[in-house]
């Protein structure tokens, strides 16, 4: 079992606990809902320990709080990826893919129009 494998089968497991011990049956729709809800504010404690506050003063970046934080995301994520039935083989799989057009889209083999590369004036039209 690779490691994201084991990412999923350890939140299928958490998501399990939790579910039996608080009784909680949601939709899938209701899971997603909630799931995004928690995601955002995990994502909003990342702006926290990032100093986005302009008009405060900075502080030293906390990187294991950071860190955390982004494990937080990671949960909700992993357990979104479960409720909608991805496994984590194949969202590896669709991964790749999405990197790969990903990469086409910016170098022009791409049918997706909108990522062209425009000339720059600045330094005699290349980019």
């Amino acid at each position: 079992m690779d490691k994201l494998e084991r990412i999923f089968e350890m939140q299928n497991l958490l998501d399990t606990d939790i579910r039996q011990k608080r009784q909680l049956e949601f939709s899938q729709e209701e899971w997603m809902q909630k799931e995004v809800l928690a995601m955002l504010s995990e994502l909003s404690e990342v702006l926290d320990e990032v100093n986005f506050k302009w008009w405060k003063n900075k502080k030293p970046v906390d990187t294991e709080a950071l860190q955390g934080e982004l494990v937080d995301i990671l949960h909700f994520f992993v357990s979104m990826c479960l409720h909608a039935g991805l496994s984590a083989e194949t969202l590896y799989e669709k991964y790749v893919m999405k990197n790969k057009e990903n990469f086409d889209r910016q170098y022009g083999r791409s049918e997706k129009k909108g990522y062209e590369i425009e000339p720059c004036a600045e330094c005699g039209g290349e980019s």
